[in-house]
């Protein structure tokens, strides 16, 4: 009946369903959820503001392909993310930048830490807050300890509920000095957002005669893995199965849970116009919350009130939250690795996307890697 079944019906999933539909494939799409577009789901409020409901999805690439393919299924508003941090009372830039050190500094040592930057990295670069730390110059070593105590530290034990130094280069590397005063958050050549939203665009993606959906849906209860082989609706399945979903999951925790950190995430409607200057401020110390977005920052509305979300980091529990980010520690990788290896035994199933993978995915990162697998396996 159908030659290739995808589990998941988030941006992994949608685009290559997509893209096995234009090769004349019939494609069945699982996804356990009500709704499609995963994380990146959004809906109109009943303020009239277009909500992300598992928190902000900034859409920025510098992949000219990714961009022209999602051209396809929407037109853009053009975006370009700021962010502002709750430092000593005050709200300051971040990325932490040469507009920041004006802000937090006397202006006469902020001037002498904006020339050690760039005598030592030079104009335009990001530099990991960690390696920053590491330098020699005691001007660089004590702006390090302040970005470190006021802007990183918390916020990071708030949001992986560990201590930085614990946590991957490549998750801390997300939070960088930038030597310039360039305050957007992302310097991609493409920043924008869906004109009319992440669910509309990966509704027109997935709306080709090809494809099936199913929703409110999980595996188990239309598949299962029999030894080495694969059935669905108790009929055995000789097609491709791509697998978006929690890998530890497909094979009944055999090797244990693999631990990830969830979100719990608080709507509030504010009685004026506008909350904040900005669409995300973030609050490093002295919160139980990391940041509040407010959503008519991204998508403009016509409305007299507004729509904020506080973001209120905890430990994913399965049944009761939503599993967000890997948690990357030593015992998580080998038994991911586990995991891996017996993925292996099943030829018929590729993983793909952020919780398949046991990996960070950006947006444009998890479409660019459907766009490579798709292309891995039309032949």
């Amino acid at each position: 009946m159908f030659d290739i079944v995808i589990i998941g019906a988030g941006l992994a999933g949608a685009v290559l369903a997509e893209r096995f539909a234009q090769s004349n494939k019939k494609i069945l799409v699982i996804e356990r959820r009500q709704h499609i577009a995963g994380n990146c789901y959004d809906e109109v409020d009943g303020n009239g503001i277009l909500i992300h409901k598992y928190g902000p999805h900034l859409f920025h690439t510098d992949f000219v392909d990714v961009w022209e393919y999602l051209s396809n299924f929407t037109e853009w508003h053009v975006y370009h993310h700021k962010v502002r941090a709750m430092v000593d009372g005050q709200i300051v830039p971040i990325p932490f930048n040469f507009n920041t050190l004006v802000k937090v500094f006397p202006k006469n040592l902020a001037d002498r830490m904006e020339v050690t930057l760039l005598k030592n990295y030079g104009y335009g670069q990001k530099i990991p807050i960690l390696e920053l730390k590491k330098s020699a110059d005691p001007y660089l070593q004590f702006l390090a300890e302040y970005v470190y105590k006021n802007i990183f530290l918390h916020y990071t034990e708030k949001q992986w509920g560990k201590p930085p130094e614990q946590i991957e280069g490549a998750v801390t590397a997300r939070v960088p000095i930038f030597i310039g005063r360039d305050d957007r958050y992302f310097n991609d050549r493409f920043q924008a957002v869906p004109r009319h939203g992440y669910a509309k665009l990966v509704e027109k993606i997935l709306s080709h005669k090809n494809i099936k959906l199913m929703l409110n849906t999980n595996f188990d209860e239309v598949g299962e893995l029999r030894g080495d082989e694969i059935y669905l609706f108790n009929q055995k399945f000789t097609g491709r199965l791509i697998y978006t979903g929690q890998l530890d999951e497909l094979f009944s925790y055999k090797f244990g849970a693999l631990p990830y950190r969830s979100v719990e995430m608080k709507f509030e409607t504010v009685d004026a116009e506008s909350y904040q200057d900005v669409a995300t401020v973030n609050y490093p110390n002295n919160y139980d919350f990391t940041r509040i977005t407010e959503f008519k920052k991204i998508h403009p509305a016509q409305s007299k009130r507004t729509t904020i979300l506080k973001e209120y980091p905890q430990n994913y529990v399965k049944g009761k939250n939503d599993p967000y980010y890997p948690v990357f520690t030593d015992e998580a990788r080998i038994a991911y690795e586990k995991y891996s290896a017996e993925l292996k035994n099943f030829p018929q199933i590729k993983a793909v996307g952020r919780l398949a993978e046991y990996k960070y995915y950006d947006m444009d990162d998890i479409v660019k890697k459907a766009l490579d697998v798709f292309a891995e396996l039309k032949d």
